[in-house]
């Protein structure tokens, strides 16, 4: 049962974008860049995050009830920004429970899209992936890739300190760095033939600067945002009956399953801008 506490207008048609915590933002900020017209509604489940340490079952359960709530504020179409929905909800959704809740609509999320274009990205075909404990155990890259370049060698690590250290606005101490850097250079030492890293982590652009000036320029680091926000356009291409659905006016809404002034604080680092939430239960 879906309830929440809020008021507010329901938009006609928002896009929503979902995630555990704040590292969706980065995904949502890209998207707007790329399709600004549309109207969007993002929703953190702050209360619970974070999702990365929590059973398949937990976590398909929590993305569940998020993906309904979106969907009752008007979404016909969800992202999920949040590799670890995406890798332990996303597929049960799309196969078990769209068809139950409505055919039409539709739940996207953001490994697909970073798989597709590793091919482009790698010359060496030996690629790392930086994730949280849930991303990396799921081995949803590495089953993904190879349905698209079976070829490529990919080497994985989980940095379960770094959203903590995000959240906190830790990461920029003299602890929080030495952190990053360790998780950094274990991932160099699985395989000295990487040439492209990817931040399997919707929180990590915020440390893609610092991870580049780590590995130096032969290694690309790459944040997913700008790889789902052209997907999604080149989606809606291909899809014109969800285009067309869309409404447009420009607008976003931010929700928070947590405290107000506390999301709207821990907001600014990833947007770069001041923004009002309202709180909501899902």
């Amino acid at each position: 049962m879906v309830a929440f506490f809020c008021s507010f207008e329901i938009m006609i048609n928002p896009i929503g974008v979902f995630d555990s915590g704040y590292g969706g933002l980065t995904v949502l900020n890209e998207i707007r860049k790329q399709l600004p017209q549309y109207d969007y509604i993002y929703l953190g489940d702050n209360a619970r995050a974070p999702y990365g340490n929590r059973s398949f079952d937990v976590v398909y359960e929590f993305t569940l009830e998020a993906v309904k709530f979106l969907f009752e504020q008007g979404c016909p179409l969800v992202i999920l920004a949040c590799n670890t929905a995406s890798a332990k909800a996303l597929r049960t959704i799309q196969q078990n429970d769209l068809p139950l809740i409505d055919s039409f609509k539709r739940v996207l999320g953001v490994i697909r899209p970073s798989t597709e274009e590793i091919k482009s990205l790698t010359n060496s075909n030996h690629v790392g992936i930086l994730g949280t404990n849930g991303t990396i155990q799921s081995g949803s890259y590495i089953i993904e890739l190879r349905k698209f370049a079976p070829e490529i060698h990919i080497v994985q690590h989980a940095c379960p300190m770094w959203v903590p250290l995000i959240e906190n606005n830790s990461h920029k101490s003299k602890a929080g760095k030495m952190f990053i850097k360790e998780d950094v250079e274990h991932l160099i030492g699985m395989d000295d033939l990487i040439d492209t890293i990817i931040l399997a982590c919707t929180h990590y652009p915020i440390l893609q600067d610092y991870i580049q000036e780590l590995v130096g320029p032969k290694i690309k680091v790459i944040a997913q945002g700008p790889i789902v926000a052209k997907k999604l356009e080149n989606y809606l291409v291909v899809h014109p009956e969800m285009e067309k659905v869309l409404s447009i006016n420009g607008s976003c809404q931010y929700l928070t399953t947590e405290n107000t002034a506390i999301f709207n604080q821990n907001a600014r680092q990833f947007l770069n801008q001041e923004i009002e939430s309202k709180h909501v239960l899902i």
